[in-house]
């Protein structure tokens, strides 16, 4: 069990937070998922990202940006991705440091499909 706290900076330790989604538990919401999906990003763990992709837009493989570091996540805002919502919606910025510091704003759409909420796509 670690102690760190979590890359998605939600306050929790990382084994409280988006480690037991990235060990393979379901997210219970849309939100939850985005905060996993940064801390895969966060900790180069391609194969989560593409997992919580859905098969529908999913690419075949991702490969990750060396030397690139994210290291904040702000959600901005949601729509719906409840536990007992079929869809939502994630509006976040992410910001990173590499050659340059920089950061990322996307509206990501999530589905769910039983227990499972899936990545879409961003607009």
């Amino acid at each position: 069990m670690t102690t760190l706290r979590c890359p998605c900076l939600s306050g929790e330790t990382y084994d409280a937070c988006c480690g037991p989604l990235h060990a393979g538990a379901p997210a219970p919401t849309a939100e939850r998922l985005m905060r996993s999906r940064f801390s895969a990003f966060a900790l180069g763990d391609a194969a989560y990202l593409l997992r919580s992709w859905h098969p529908g837009t999913r690419p075949e493989e991702l490969e990750l940006e060396p030397g690139l570091r994210w290291y904040r996540l702000d959600i901005e805002r949601t729509e719906r991705g409840g536990p007992f919502d079929t869809d939502g919606v994630v509006a976040f910025t992410a910001y990173y440091k590499g050659d340059e510091r920089g950061s990322l704003h996307e509206t990501s759409r999530f589905v769910r499909e039983g227990r499972d909420w899936f990545y879409v796509d961003a607009v």
